[in-house]
């Protein structure tokens, strides 16, 4: 047979208090000395005592449910960003109402379900999140976008400290020609080239070409790569803005007869999937911590003071990779690299 639930009522009569007594204190009320407190919580723990959570909100007006709200909810960097908020939320005994897009209908929706605080996921840099915070009574914080409105909180990676330890681990190995191949019209990929640009001209250096720009994809790789080997320019090593772009400049220099990493060092940019081969690492990457980064804004949520963040764009620190695409460990880059 199972155990019955414990209830509000064998507390109550274990601590030596009064139901309502009980009730105030474990929903962090009630003026109580200090000894029937700690009698009062003390029994609740022994007996392993879980409150009823409909009853919890009639008692407090809180319903301990925190509002995601995300632009893209499926796509591949966004998922990430999900799972870490979902599991710090649900360490501190929040749940979570997901709602995929940001527009009228699921704000109300949100609104009308008393939720305690709200967390806006975005789809990257493309464009700025439209700010809903004027929307709700609650606190609003912002992850992997940055909201329109200055004094709100956006939880984004270090795109230019990214750009800066690629940039330091290629010159850390000897690369002093290097080629930059990204994408346009980003606010990630300006971010991550200032700071590779930065990190070479402190060295006294500079990119053997200007950026070429195109698209997030492998195709674009392609066309980049051949543009390089075409334009007859000498280069040591290519920072690619992702992963997919380094795997079609891979593809390229492959078939040109190019050794990576002997003769052309190559790093991209996400830690995404296609660069492991067993575990080991065969394309040299920069991981942006995502599900870290969901962790920091959901803890922001739910402690703003002990974050010690005011509003602003917080930017998370991203880790270098380092695979056998810029320093050789026996792992052949083939097979997946080439896509």
């Amino acid at each position: 047979m199972p155990r019955p639930p414990v209830r509000l009522a064998d507390v109550a009569a274990v601590a030596g208090v009064s139901v309502p007594t009980a009730s105030k204190v474990l929903n962090g009320g009630g003026r109580v000395s200090p000894a029937t407190r700690d009698r009062i919580l003390q029994a609740a723990a022994r007996l392993d005592f879980q409150p009823d959570a409909l009853a919890q909100f009639f008692a407090t007006g809180r319903s301990r449910t925190v509002g995601v709200l995300t632009q893209n909810a499926p796509a591949t960097f966004t998922m990430p960003v999900l799972v870490g908020a979902m599991t710090t939320l649900g360490a501190h005994s929040l749940a979570t109402l997901v709602l995929d897009g940001v527009g009228p209908d699921n704000v109300r929706t949100l609104q009308a379900r008393r939720i305690d605080g709200l967390l806006v996921v975005g789809d990257g840099f493309g464009a700025p999140i439209h700010s809903v915070t004027a929307q709700f009574d609650v606190p609003v914080v912002y992850a992997f976008g940055i909201s329109d409105r200055a004094d709100d909180v956006s939880f984004v990676p270090d795109s230019v400290g990214a750009g800066r330890s690629g940039a330091e681990h290629l010159l850390d190995i000897g690369r002093r020609r290097i080629a930059h191949v990204t994408a346009s019209r980003d606010l990630a990929a300006d971010e991550r080239m200032a700071g590779l640009e930065a990190t070479l001209t402190e060295a006294g250096l500079q990119l053997v070409t200007p950026p070429l720009r195109g698209e997030w994809t492998r195709a674009w790789g392609v066309v980049a790569a051949r543009r390089l080997l075409a334009g007859g320019v000498e280069f040591d090593a290519v920072f690619c803005g992702n992963d997919q772009i380094a795997q079609g400049v891979f593809t390229v220099l492959r078939d040109a007869g190019l050794r990576v990493p002997e003769d052309v060092a190559l790093i991209g940019m996400d830690n995404g999937p296609g660069v492991r081969d067993e575990g080991d690492h065969l394309l040299s990457t920069i991981d942006p911590n995502l599900g870290e980064l969901g962790a920091a804004a959901a803890r922001h949520l739910i402690a703003p003071e002990a974050a010690g963040q005011g509003p602003g764009v917080v930017r998370q620190p991203c880790t270098l990779i380092v695979g056998a695409s810029t320093v050789a460990t026996g792992v052949p880059t083939t097979g997946v690299l080439a896509g």
